[in-house]
């Protein structure tokens, strides 16, 4: 499969994304943000896009034992693992001037270990 999921923390920031970014530039504006971040995240999905690794600098809680790639898409970074069926969960999207390792350190820490992310988009 090479669809992809989103973990709460990263939908949630989708939404914070949008809501931001309708309320500074307009609601036509937001849905041409989203949708190029969506059409990022299928390319990543479908591998034609690259999968860096998480660089050791940023911590990914020890009880977490999964592989974290990252990916940039204009202002943001996003995060993802590859799940057992070969889709890819976003588990957050973070916007350059963020505090990155600790705001990935909080949306990580809040992945439910027992949990699949959201339905394939």
């Amino acid at each position: 499969m090479t669809g992809y999921r989103f973990y709460s923390a990263a939908d949630r920031r989708q939404d914070e994304i949008w809501d931001y970014t309708c309320e500074q530039w307009g609601e036509a504006q937001a849905e041409k943000y989203i949708r190029g971040l969506h059409g990022h995240i299928q390319k990543l999905a479908e591998r034609k896009r690259p999968w860096k690794p998480l660089p050791s600098s940023l911590i990914v809680p020890p009880d977490l034992d999964i592989d974290v790639f990252f990916s940039r898409y204009e202002h943001h970074y996003l995060f993802f693992r590859e799940l057992s069926d070969g889709a890819i969960g976003v588990m957050s999207i973070l916007h350059e001037a963020m505090d990155i390792p600790v705001r990935l350190g909080e949306d990580l820490g809040r992945i439910d270990r027992g949990k699949r992310p959201s339905k394939p988009q």
